[in-house]
């Protein structure tokens, strides 16, 4: 029996096989032939920062719009390398609280607040603000979940806070140093 394989995409494998009697037979192999994991694309994107309703929320959007630097939440968006997993994966690092203005007045204040690691799907990247940085060393969700194991969670803004994050889980996963300052300068690689 003569076995020929044929890739006819990333994920599916055909296998075209001669019998004895030179008939010719097909069959779908079930393995892929592509592991998902490695070469994720790793951006960084920005948001306005969450505020208590009312004149607080308008002033963070506002800053948003403006492109104030200081004034933006910054997160980390995986996109799967594999084409059969077509959701990315946001990680970010806020207050557990976000939208409590004692919290806000604490975090504000210098003072360390109670913080937490975020991670949501999202269906596609968002409309604007948003850079790629390159692309994971390896499976990107899962270095990502690697890297949160050890990250502290008292956020205090300036020292530890979503900037920090960003920059580390970036480093992390791709192997650039403070991400956010070539950002900032507008220097694309």
């Amino acid at each position: 029996m003569i076995a020929l394989l044929i890739h006819s995409s990333p994920v599916t494998t055909f296998s075209f096989s001669f019998s004895e009697k030179g008939k010719l037979m097909a069959s779908l192999l079930s393995q892929p032939t592509l592991k998902a994991g490695g070469r994720d694309e790793v951006y960084v994107a920005t948001m306005p920062l969450r505020a208590t309703k009312g004149p607080p929320q308008l002033l963070m959007s506002a800053a948003h719009s403006l492109n104030l630097w200081d004034l933006q939440h910054f997160l980390v968006i995986i996109k799967p390398s594999s084409p059969t997993l077509s959701q990315a994966t946001v990680f970010d690092f806020q207050p557990k609280d976000p939208e409590n203005v004692y919290v806000a007045v604490a975090a504000l204040s210098g003072m360390a607040v109670p913080g937490a690691v975020v991670e949501r799907k999202l269906t596609k990247l968002p409309r604007n603000k948003w850079w790629l940085i390159g692309c994971s060393k390896e499976d990107g969700v899962e270095a990502a979940h690697d890297f949160n194991k050890t990250w502290h969670t008292d956020l205090r803004i300036g020292y530890h806070d979503c900037r920090d994050y960003t920059n580390g889980l970036v480093e992390y996963l791709t192997g650039e140093k403070q991400v956010l300052k070539r950002l900032r300068r507008g220097i694309s690689r």
